[in-house]
């Protein structure tokens, strides 16, 4: 049975996307690891790299030659100053060298040696090609693909355990909400009780609370950043920011040093209904604006979508409960990203293979249920709650225009979180008995509605908003 880690569902990463940035970037890092592990690493003097698909059709809107060329030169995407991205990468395509895995200089013309393909290999939409050469002998070949959420698998690896994380020690392993809510019922649990139990089958609470504090504050910093951040987001689409905009007409004259007194200021206000809708927006749009100017954020449980979860959470704290503490960040992390790797085991979170719904479908339902935990549900309105948020996401295409995580994805995680917070309180105040519809069954639609999508809805700039919009007119 699969068993995903919450920290395999949220990562710290770059942006703008989780498949077309993250992943990539992952995969050229685990190309690197098996060179080295078959002794021919400092064997490479030339690269080649092809990418097919949508990775090929959204792949420049989603920086993913950058990524590859960070993943390349041996940076690593959780720790690399965002000050020295664009130096970095513009260094490389000038010079035309590149530090491979960040010690082995070798010629690389990112321009020819990036190849795009329109042509769609047959496991996955995402798929790339590396190719190592030794005085023009191929001397390695090897295809990956980005699956959703920043997860690589290796095409000779498939169907083997180290593609992705699976944890067998788990003492409640889950492949489907109906299980999860069987342990509840038998343990007496609730399902973040139940999830850190797994959890500490990988390692000490201390290592868990550290991972947790990390995704935390990296979410909080996001937020921060984007809402004291103005201009034009990079692209060629001239989106103007808005959290900007939005926060300084909100937070008025409030003085704070730090982003921990920015939320204990905010905390402080008084709102009302339309000015809780625009703080969740708020949240929500920073995150993506950073995200869409190859910030740091975390995928949760992809780049497109990592606003939903934050602004969700950020609403608990400084709307529902002023006293809540790191417990109810911990407790809100854990059922997010616990409900996040069921849809991944039993559909997709890539919306090159499912579309939007499988990104901010997903993130809802994440938030929705986390949520509906900290407010006093029980399990069973959890998992009500984020099949409510799902349902009303069924069908959502991916049509991005330019190929850029701008529009329509960053007011679409406004709009999720937003679902996300009405489907928690619709599920408090539901019979759970008088459900018609299971969260695994509402799943299981939404794979076979990506399975029916036409691919041009997919995450390839070829259908919807995508060409309906003229480029040159933005």
């Amino acid at each position: 049975m699969e068993c995903i880690s919450v920290f395999d569902m949220l990562k710290i990463g770059i942006g703008p996307s989780s498949s077309h940035t993250l992943g990539p970037w992952r995969a050229a890092e685990r190309w690197i690891n098996h060179l080295k592990k078959e002794g021919i690493f400092n064997d490479i003097k030339t690269i080649k790299v092809d990418l097919f698909g949508s990775l090929s059709l959204t792949g420049k809107g989603h920086s993913t030659d950058l990524a590859l060329i960070l993943g390349l030169s041996g940076s690593d995407p959780e720790n690399i100053p965002i000050v020295e991205i664009t130096p970095l990468t513009r260094l490389v395509q000038t010079t035309k060298q590149l530090k491979f895995g960040g010690s082995n200089p070798i010629f690389f013309d990112s321009k020819n040696d990036i190849i795009f393909n329109r042509e769609f290999l047959p496991f996955h939409a995402n798929g790339m090609k590396f190719t190592g050469f030794n005085n023009e002998i191929e001397i390695s070949s090897d295809t990956y693909y980005s699956i959703g959420g920043g997860f690589v698998v290796r095409e000779e690896l498939i169907h083997a355990k180290e593609n992705i994380k699976i944890h067998k020690t788990f003492p409640f392993p889950i492949q489907k909400a109906k299980e999860l809510e069987t342990y509840c019922k038998q343990e007496q649990l609730k399902i973040s009780e139940i999830v850190l139990e797994n959890e500490k089958s990988l390692r000490s609470n201390t290592e868990i609370d550290y991972e947790i504090n990390r995704i935390w504050d990296t979410m909080l910093e996001c937020m921060y950043i984007g809402c004291h951040t103005e201009g034009i987001l990079p692209g060629g689409l001239n989106v103007k920011r808005r959290s900007f905009d939005i926060h300084k007409k909100l937070i008025g004259d409030l003085q704070y040093n730090s982003q921990n007194d920015w939320l204990a200021s905010i905390r402080k206000t008084e709102v009302k209904f339309r000015q809780i809708l625009k703080w969740v927006s708020c949240f929500a749009l920073s995150v993506n604006e950073v995200n869409a100017s190859l910030g740091r954020i975390v995928t949760a449980p992809t780049n497109g979508s990592a606003g939903v979860i934050p602004a969700v959470l950020m609403y608990y704290l400084v709307i529902e409960n002023h006293e809540a503490s790191f417990k109810e960040i911990k407790q809100f992390l854990l059922v997010a990203g616990e409900i996040g790797s069921i849809f991944k085991k039993g559909a997709t979170i890539s919306a090159a293979m499912g579309g939007c719904q499988a990104e901010i479908g997903v993130s809802s339902a994440m938030a929705a249920g986390a949520l509906t935990e900290l407010l006093g549900g029980s399990a069973e309105q959890v998992l009500m709650a984020s099949e409510i948020a799902m349902e009303h996401h069924l069908g959502l295409t991916c049509d991005p225009i330019g190929g850029l995580v701008q529009i329509p994805c960053i007011e679409r995680n406004a709009m999720g979180a937003i679902k996300a917070i009405n489907a928690a309180e619709l599920a408090l105040e539901s019979d759970v008995y008088n459900a018609k519809v299971p969260l695994d069954k509402v799943i299981s639609s939404m794979w076979e509605t990506a399975k029916d999508m036409n691919s041009r809805y997919k995450e390839t700039s070829e259908g919807g908003l995508a060409v309906s919009v003229n480029i040159s007119d933005c």
